[in-house]
């Protein structure tokens, strides 16, 4: 790796390796500094059913090897290491420290750092997962026809994905800790009007238990009542943490949780500093528009390198 190059862009996942494709054909001086293996959360899903251009659906695992490969093809420059701090307060060049105490500087940098679902660590949960565990109600709600399934959580996005789930699913039962949900009150009350969705309250799930797939998810009450609720699928919508390690959030803006804001254009509130992907604070988390934002991320940043010359 070298010690300066015109962009950086950090993270291989879908919003990564798709600036990484821009850049390469660009011809910008670049580097994608990838900590493990490309794909990030994609790595993690089963199947993925709603990407544009492969109508028979493929796993995460190829997509994010073709994404890799269509880059690869324009000699896209990825290099494993792990970034522990990232200075920002020179404007003139960003500087990201490495785990193995060397540093290196760029003109402009991509964040593409992604996020991770919250989860419940109970047993159970990783080895079903993608098996009938799932963090996204949007992206996997078709395979769902005509089965039971659970949502556990009870904010805005657990109740409008439960709410989507019953465009497929034949029941849908939402289990929350609380007696009552921290979704808005709009967002309760179309929930509550669809008879397709029942609740569990003051309950939570203390492990997952199937075969070669969910079968039951067994629960226990604030009274420490146990009980188990059979379903064919289990929806863990309890929010999501953004790989915020190492970033300066003061500068960045950053919101209370440490999702990143920007403009329509990919740009951060400092100069020369784009984010795309997860990393970013908004409402709709999806391979695809990850995607579109890492494509717009480099055309910013192209923008602003020919302006700074």
């Amino acid at each position: 790796m070298k010690d300066h190059y015109e962009l950086i862009i950090l993270g291989g996942g879908p919003a990564g390796l798709s600036a990484g494709l821009y850049a390469a054909r660009a011809r910008l001086d670049h580097v994608l500094i990838e900590k493990g293996v490309p794909g990030g959360q994609v790595l993690l899903t089963d199947w993925v059913d709603n990407y544009p251009g492969f109508p028979e659906g493929l796993t995460g695992f190829d997509l994010v090897e073709k994404m890799t490969q269509h880059a690869k093809r324009f000699d896209l420059n990825i290099e494993t290491a792990c970034v522990t701090k990232i200075d920002l307060s020179d404007e003139t060049s960003k500087v990201l420290q490495l785990e193995d105490g060397k540093s290196v500087s760029c003109d402009t940098l991509i964040l593409c750092n992604g996020a991770s679902a919250n989860t419940l660590n109970v047993p159970g949960e990783q080895e079903m997962r993608g098996k009938g565990v799932s963090y996204c109600g949007t992206c996997d709600a078709p395979f769902y026809r005509n089965m039971h399934v659970a949502v556990i959580g009870g904010g805005n996005t657990a109740i409008q994905e439960a709410e989507y789930l019953t465009k497929f699913a034949s029941k849908v039962t939402v289990i929350h800790r609380r007696d009552e949900l921290r979704a808005t009150k709009v967002i309760q009350e179309i929930a509550f009007a669809n008879d397709k969705i029942d609740y569990v309250w003051n309950s939570q799930v203390v492990s997952i238990e199937g075969d070669n797939e969910v079968e039951r998810l067994n629960l226990i009450d604030k009274d420490g009542k146990k009980s188990a609720l059979e379903v064919q699928g289990a929806f863990i919508l309890i929010g999501v943490t953004p790989n915020k390690d190492g970033l300066p959030l003061d500068l960045l803006k950053a919101d209370k949780w440490g999702f990143i804001p920007t403009d329509v254009e990919a740009r951060t509130a400092v100069p020369g500093v784009m984010a795309a992907g997860d990393i970013c604070s908004k409402s709709v988390r999806q391979i695809v528009n990850a995607a579109g934002e890492g494509a717009v991320a480099v055309l910013s940043a192209e923008e602003y390198l020919q302006n700074k010359k």
